[in-house]
């Protein structure tokens, strides 16, 4: 279980990524009272636990639907994860775990940014969704592990909600290259889980004995 919980734990702080959603949120909300950005970091996070839940219990079931193999998740999700890590480790941002520009412009013409794009894309983006069915899918029938998974997305949203509403605070203490320091440090572990779940679904895929039998 603390295998599954530390796994857990290390790829959901890296796909939700807290801190860089606390620096963008701190950024979207400079105008707003104390009151004002604490209800909007409460609201977004409540939306954005109900929609990873939601990919987490339901989320194979809707694979399901279009005929889509747990190989063919694993390994699709290791790749999306494998960018995602890239990603991190490089400091860049392709809006798979962050707003892209135009979102993060157009969310400065909203009044309330709490589902927009604070809720989604900027907590359960693309990354943390992928992330939430691949994990729940690798436990498919255990539900003393599937319940540390949801445990452990729900902790880290909790962070999320801390780091937003000391969101000033954290900005000054770490500054941009703190946080940047330890984004690399989880992409880094995020790129080797990553490549571990393509290992393990190209395996699933019985594609190496199909090959091996044709050599």
């Amino acid at each position: 279980m603390f295998e599954t919980a530390s796994i857990a734990l290390a790829t959901f702080f890296a796909t939700i990524g807290p801190l860089d959603v606390a620096v963008i949120f701190a950024a979207l909300t400079a105008g707003e009272s104390p009151a004002a950005r604490r209800s909007i970091a409460i609201r977004g996070t409540l939306v954005a636990a109900v929609i990873l839940v939601l990919f987490a219990l339901l989320g194979d079931r809707f694979l399901a639907l279009f005929g889509i193999s747990m190989a063919a998740l694993r390994t699709s999700g290791g790749i999306l994860l494998l960018l995602i890590g890239i990603e991190m480790v490089f400091a860049r941002s392709s809006g798979a775990i962050t707003a892209t520009e135009d979102e993060t412009r157009e969310a400065g013409l909203r009044q309330d940014i709490s589902v927009f794009p604070l809720a989604t894309p900027l907590i359960a983006g693309p990354g943390a969704m992928g992330a939430a069915i691949l994990l729940m899918a690798g436990s498919s029938g255990d539900i003393a592990r599937q319940l540390v998974i949801c445990a452990s997305l729900l902790a880290i949203l909790v962070a999320t909600l801390a780091a937003m509403l000391a969101a000033s605070r954290l900005q000054k203490m770490l500054g941009r290259t703190g946080i940047q320091v330890i984004s690399r440090v989880f992409g880094v572990l995020l790129c080797a889980l990553a490549v571990q779940f393509l290992f393990d679904g190209i395996a699933q895929s019985g594609l190496l004995g199909v090959t091996a039998a044709n050599g």
